[in-house]
């Protein structure tokens, strides 16, 4: 069988070449085998350095209060990338995200979830994690997703929703929606497999007992039996663990053999800050469900006995001023973002909720700066759509049109109208681009001009021009004068206008065209 799966690749290698399709054959770094590399390893690490930090961005941001945490995870994560298979320009950093999760993209940029590491027990268990995902990125598993895209949508990466767990799921566009995509997604079975037999062999190679990549998977094998577990929105929804899994890993242990560091005292040592604070950060999640269903008095108290205990953390300053901008107060909100910004400088929403705040004010030119630095940092539609209108009021319309394009992108409310804006603006301009049109004739031989509306937006007055081709050589013949449609076009709706010639057969229909000359938006 592997000789025949090699013939089969080979074939398929040779058939591509042949087609011209834009590709390459090569040797799977981890594994050995010969595999289609659509992806070359220079694009891998261009996509991981492009989409790691707004992934970051759309997950919680960076946990930034322990810095000696980082280092840690850092130094770990270093010992197993010196015996990995592949050479990559690994990074670490740990997301300020309650939710039990951890990610590789393309590249080697890999993160974990503060949520994660409150969970795990020995540094052996960090390195089965840390391991797993190290293999995901060394053997082109995000690679291979994007590939498969290639293949079967001749694109590299379909446009998903943004990341989960935050205000703007949704609404992250641009760059950011390929990072969210790539971290978001479920690795096959044979992925999975991978990256838990090379992942306790890069355990053992650094001088780990990979009997704790054994242990660890047991436990979420039984975690995963309780659905109410929050490893389920997290690490288990694209890593599912399972007893094939736990006996796979087993058999493994067998063949290397158990004996190594755990670094359970050390790994309670450099944990020991983070692990104080869980019941902070607990208070800080119950705050905003409270927010989310409406209770701002629950919100306010959890939210001020986080601060009261850790009032260094950005996130619980920012909560203050979404509270307040919910309660209709943008002053007081742009008090709190303030206090979060100078926390934390780098993070996107505290700007972007400053713009929001900002705009509402009326204060649009003093808006405009959070704006831009929010989407320096995460693009997202309401931080495009507001720089649009702000671009739109001074009648900068190429700039205004370019920002809505931009919002349009997201599956949202803004994101539709965003793409109702861009319509109002650029249809007048670019109308044959909005409006299908053509000519089709009665049962009497009567021509007519239709026009199809597929925007959102009615439409007003029409002028089409109906242009005759010649039946032998296709040069034009001849044209009508402009035709106006002047009812109108609702969104979704056709009308017509008689161009006031007939035709003979219905195949002499082919010969007219229906040009979109002018149009304009319903008033």
């Amino acid at each position: 069988m592997p000789h025949h799966r090699t013939l089969n690749t080979l074939w398929l290698c040779s058939l591509i070449s042949f087609t011209l399709f834009i590709s390459a054959c090569g040797i799977n770094p981890v594994t050995k085998k010969r595999e289609l590399q659509l992806v070359s390893e220079a694009q891998e690490i261009s996509i991981g350095q492009k989409n790691y930090s707004p992934t970051r961005q759309s997950q919680g941001g960076d946990y930034i209060l322990d810095p000696e945490l980082t280092a840690y995870v850092k130094s770990v994560g270093d010992k197993l990338a010196a015996v990995s298979d592949r050479k990559l320009p690994y990074e670490y950093t740990i997301l300020n995200d309650s939710v039990p999760n951890a990610w590789a993209m393309p590249g080697g940029k890999i993160a974990f979830n503060r949520g994660l590491l409150y969970e795990l027990n020995s540094e052996a268990e960090l390195a089965a994690v840390m391991g797993h995902e190290m293999v995901h990125a060394a053997a082109r598993h995000g690679a291979q997703g994007m590939e498969r895209g290639i293949m079967l949508q001749g694109a590299m990466i379909a446009v998903g929703i943004g990341a989960q767990n935050t205000d703007y799921a949704n609404l992250i566009v641009g760059g950011a929606q390929v990072g969210a995509q790539l971290v978001n997604s479920k690795y096959g079975r044979d992925a999975e497999s991978e990256s838990d037999l090379y992942g306790m062999q890069y355990m053992k190679k650094a001088g780990y007992d990979p009997a704790a990549a054994v242990t660890l998977q047991e436990t979420f094998v039984k975690l995963s039996a309780d659905r109410k577990s929050n490893f389920i929105d997290g690490l288990f929804a694209s890593h599912p663990p399972s007893q094939a899994r736990v006996d796979a890993n087993k058999a493994t242990l067998l063949q290397i053999g158990a004996g190594g560091e755990w670094g359970k005292e050390i790994y309670a040592k450099k944990t020991a800050k983070l692990k104080a604070t869980q019941g902070v950060y607990k208070a800080y999640d119950e705050a905003v469900k409270a927010l989310n269903e409406k209770d701002v008095d629950k919100a306010k108290k959890l939210v001020n006995q986080a601060i009261a205990v850790e009032p260094r953390e950005a996130r619980f300053q920012e909560l203050l001023g979404d509270i307040a901008l919910t309660q209709k107060k943008p002053q007081e909100a742009l008090g709190f973002y303030e206090k979060a910004i100078k926390l934390q400088p780098d993070y996107f929403k505290p700007h972007i909720q400053s713009g929001i705040a900002l705009f509402n004010l009326g204060k649009k030119t003093e808006a405009e700066p959070f704006l831009k630095r929010a989407n320096e940092l995460l693009p997202t539609a309401p931080g495009h759509a507001l720089l649009g209108e702000i671009a739109e009021a001074r009648g900068d319309i190429n700039n205004a049109l370019q920002h809505y394009q931009v919002a349009a992108s997201s599956n949202s409310d803004i994101g539709k109208d965003a793409i109702a804006r861009v319509v109002r603006i650029d249809l007048p301009r670019n109308p044959a681009k909005y409006i299908k049109a053509g000519a089709q004739a009665d049962s009497a031989g009567n021509l007519f001009a239709v026009v199809q509306n597929d925007t959102s937006v009615p439409i007003g007055r029409v002028q089409v021009r109906v242009v005759k081709y010649d039946a032998k050589t296709g040069r034009i013949i001849g044209q009508s004068q402009p035709l106006l449609i002047k009812g109108g076009v609702a969104s979704g709706k056709r009308s017509q206008v008689a161009v006031g010639e007939r035709i003979r057969s219905p195949q002499e229909v082919q010969l007219y065209k229906v040009v979109v000359e002018a149009a304009e938006i319903a008033q």
